[in-house]
This record gives structure tokens, C-alpha cells and sequence, in this order.
């Protein structure tokens, strides 16, 4: 019988886990809070820190809140605790991270963009899909581990993105479709993403299969768009390999169109099934407009803009700038780009799909001077070379926008090295319940 231990709560970890300390030896408790007085027990021990897990709380903590589903604390860890608690969690995050990691002393990061209502602000859902006792279930797996949970409400999803989704589920359960599963290899599906615009209402189902087998025929279809008026799009995704990445780069359209369309501030986009997209869209507008105000565009300049994806910020830097030039390593983000250009009849900015590292030099090569450029990275931040390669164009201003404060730290110092100054940072919270925060920076040459 494991041994169970009593211990405070000191704080907590990035991603929400809480931390008790036995002579500085760090435990992570999932589902406790700093300042509570727990009994818990180790279920896993390393030589750097150890897991636990939580058994009862004696003292909880004021900020404690009820969960709405204890089951789905893998994909909301936060929602334990009250949601101005979870704001300065999230600020303290961005704090720490630039005082440790970028070395920053004195620096005064802004009030983070919150949320009035922090629930069902999803346009994306992605469930896994399992069969269990010949029905299927559409769900979630338990962190690290194997443990599939099923769903029926997530409380992140927009509620008629909630309602799209568990339709597709009863009607796949009708046509007795089964799933991929790894152990015994019988069906085919084996995860579920649903999209819906924020502003037009339109629905994008896609089924992400483990072979190139048409899921689905006609009749079902027909019933998919009967259950879902708003549905626009039936897409399959092929990912034959057991991969962290949940879509493959194939991708075709069983029913309906190509792309599905909504709103971001004052222009429209299309969205195709592997598209990357902000899944908050009114949060993602504050984030946008904090990025287009530190860029303070009067008409004359010219802008870069690296990792542009579906020229989300792109097309609206373009509205204020003389010239915009984006790029991304993904062409198939770049051909979206190109079709919302046409879709705004916006004609001042150029598309151009690459490396950053390789189109830079190309660029300046053709007397190409940026008095501004926008970076927009995945988690993992910039790559140094494309670092190196901005220092020698040599922008006035650096926008960046990341969903990282560690990478964005460290980023944020290598050009301070090479002389730019931090003057501002703006947290925006797009993942309410979840430990994710993203920021928006002003670095200006001096």
C-alpha cells in the first residue's frame, strides 16, 4: 500500500500542476493549489522531482473554484481556480519568464486582455475517437498516459461548435462506423476535428483516418448536413502513422466546399481543413489589433511579416502600410494566403513560400528595406539563423507575437544583444481554463 503523505502546496508549475517541496525536493500534484494543505502520494519518482498524486484536500485554497468536469482536467488544468487567480497566474508567467530567461530587470509587463465570459469560446475542437464495447466514443486521454476519457460537453468549444460535434458522434454511431484502434486494428477513424466561424456560423467536419479509405458514403453526408444546416464541408485527413500530430498533409473534400469562411476584425478568410487558425476568434482579434497598434503603420512603410500562415495579420498590416512582404515555410498555408488576398481585393502584399532564412537574403538582394517586421512563430520560437539574417536588414521594429514566454524570452534577448530595446509586453489570454497565455511585443532598433 503506497505511503500517504501530508505537505503544503508552495506554487505551482507552468502548467498548472501544484508543487509540494520535502527538504527541496520538488513533488507535482496535479489538481492542487498554492497555499493548500493536501494528503497525497507518490505515484512516479525521478532523480530531479517526483509525481504525486492528489488524495484529499485538509485546507483548500480561497481561490479554489468547482471544477465542471473533474474528468477533463488534461485539457483545462485551470479550471480549479478562479479565473482572476488564473490572470495573475498567467502574468506572473510572462513575468518570470522575462526576468529569468531574458535577464530583464525593471520591466513592466501590461495588464493582460481578458475574457468577460471565459467558457465556450472555442472555433476548434479535436477529440479522439474510440470504440468501446462496439459504440462510439468520442474523447480525450488522460495526461501522459493511455487512459482514454470520454466526452460528451467540453465547456471550451463555442455551444453550437459543442452541438455540431456530438451530432457528428450520434450519427457515426448510427452508421455503426468504427474507429482506429491500435490493439485490435479494426476501423479506420481514429480522431474527430470539428470548425465553425465565429461570425458566419459555417461548420467544417473532418474525419482524420488511418488509411486512405473513403469514411462515410452519401447517405450519411446527406444526414451530416440534415442534423447540422450550417455544415459547409466534410473533409478526410490521412495520418497513417502513430504520430504526436494529429493531421497528416493529405487531406480531400468528401462533400461540399473547399474551404470554410469567417471574420477576423474587418476582413473576411477562408479556412482549408489543415489551415492553422487562432481558435479563439474574439481574443484573437484583441491580439491582432494590440499587434497592429505597436506597429503604428502610417501608409509609407514597408512590412515583413515571417510565419504570415492564411495572412491573417498580413492582409491587415496591408491596409496600413505601403507594402507587405510575408512568408511562410508551409506552402500550402501560402496558396490559402493568396486566396484571402483575392477574397479583400487587397493588393499591396506579396506571398512568397520558404524558408526565412533563404527568402531574407533574396529580399534584401533586391534593395528591399523593412521598417517593420511582424514575426508570428510556433511554440519552439525563431530559428537563430532567421534571427541573424533580421539583424542585417535591420528593421526599425520587431512585432512579435508568441504562444511561448520561455522562447519568447529568450528571443527578446538574443536581440537585445544585437540592439534592439524592449519597450513593451502585452499578455492575451486565448486559452482560458488552460495554462497557455499569449503575448504580444514592441522591440524598437536603437
Amino acid at each position: 500500500m503506497e505511503e500517504k503523505l501530508l505537505g503544503q502546496v508552495e506554487n505551482m508549475t507552468h502548467d498548472g500542476q501544484g508543487v509540494v517541496k520535502v527538504h527541496r525536493f520538488p513533488i507535482f500534484v496535479p489538481g492542487a493549489l498554492p497555499g493548500e494543505n493536501i494528503f497525497y502520494k507518490i505515484v512516479q519518482k525521478g532523480k530531479k522531482f517526483a509525481r504525486g498524486q492528489l488524495l484529499e484536500i485538509l485546507e483548500k485554497s480561497p481561490q479554489r473554484q468547482e471544477a465542471k468536469d473533474p474528468t477533463l482536467m488534461a485539457i483545462m488544468p485551470l479550471q480549479i481556480l478562479s479565473y482572476p487567480e488564473q490572470v495573475a497566474f498567467k502574468e506572473n508567467l510572462v513575468k518570470q519568464a522575462f526576468q529569468r530567461i531574458g535577464v530583464f530587470e525593471n520591466l513592466r509587463i501590461q495588464p493582460m486582455k481578458t475574457m468577460d465570459h471565459p467558457w465556450f469560446y472555442r472555433n476548434k475542437l479535436t477529440l479522439a475517437v474510440k470504440n468501446i464495447q462496439g459504440q462510439i466514443e468520442f474523447g480525450i486521454y488522460k495526461r501522459k498516459s493511455h487512459t482514454f476519457i470520454p466526452v460528451n460537453q467540453t465547456y471550451l468549444g463555442e455551444k453550437p461548435l459543442e452541438e455540431a460535434m456530438f451530432k457528428v458522434r450520434d450519427l457515426l454511431r448510427k452508421e455503426e462506423i468504427f474507429n482506429h484502434d491500435s490493439q485490435d486494428e479494426q476501423g479506420n477513424l481514429h480522431h474527430i476535428v470539428v470548425k465553425r466561424g465565429h461570425y458566419t456560423g459555417q461548420v467544417m467536419v473532418i474525419f482524420v483516418t488511418k488509411t486512405k479509405k473513403t469514411l462515410g458514403n452519401s447517405s450519411l453526408y446527406k444526414a451530416l448536413k440534415r442534423e447540422i444546416p450550417d455544415l459547409v464541408s466534410i473533409a478526410q485527413n490521412i495520418q497513417e502513422k502513430d504520430h504526436q500530430e494529429i493531421l497528416g498533409k493529405k487531406t480531400k473534400i468528401l462533400w461540399g466546399e473547399k474551404y470554410l469562411q469567417d471574420k477576423l476584425l474587418d476582413l473576411n478568410f477562408y479556412q482549408s481543413p489543415q489551415s492553422f487558425y487562432q481558435v479563439n476568434t474574439t481574443q484573437a482579434e484583441a491580439l491582432y489589433q494590440v499587434a497592429l497598434d505597436y506597429g503604428n503603420l502610417k501608409g509609407t512603410e514597408t512590412v515583413l511579416d515571417a510565419y504570415c500562415g492564411l495572412g491573417t495579420i498580413s492582409l491587415h498590416l496591408a491596409q496600413k502600410a505601403k507594402k507587405v512582404y510575408a512568408m511562410d515555410l508551409v506552402q500550402e498555408a501560402i496558396l490559402g494566403a493568396k486566396e484571402n488576398q483575392k477574397l479583400n481585393q487587397i493588393p499591396n502584399a506579396h506571398f512568397e513560400a520558404g524558408r526565412a532564412e533563404d527568402i531574407l537574403p533574396k529580399w534584401q538582394k533586391q534593395g528591399i528595406h523593412f521598417d517593420l517586421a511582424v514575426v508570428d512563430p510556433p511554440r519552439k520560437g525563431l530559428d537563430p539563423k532567421f534571427i541573424q539574417s533580421l539583424e542585417k536588414i535591420g528593421p526599425t521594429k520587431i512585432v512579435y507575437v508568441s504562444c511561448n514566454p520561455a522562447t519568447l524570452a529568450r528571443d527578446c534577448k538574443l536581440f537585445a544583444e544585437k540592439g534592439y530595446r524592449l519597450d513593451k509586453v502585452q499578455p492575451v489570454d486565448l486559452f482560458c481554463q488552460t495554462p497557455e497565455v499569449e503575448n504580444v511585443v514592441l522591440m524598437t532598433r536603437k
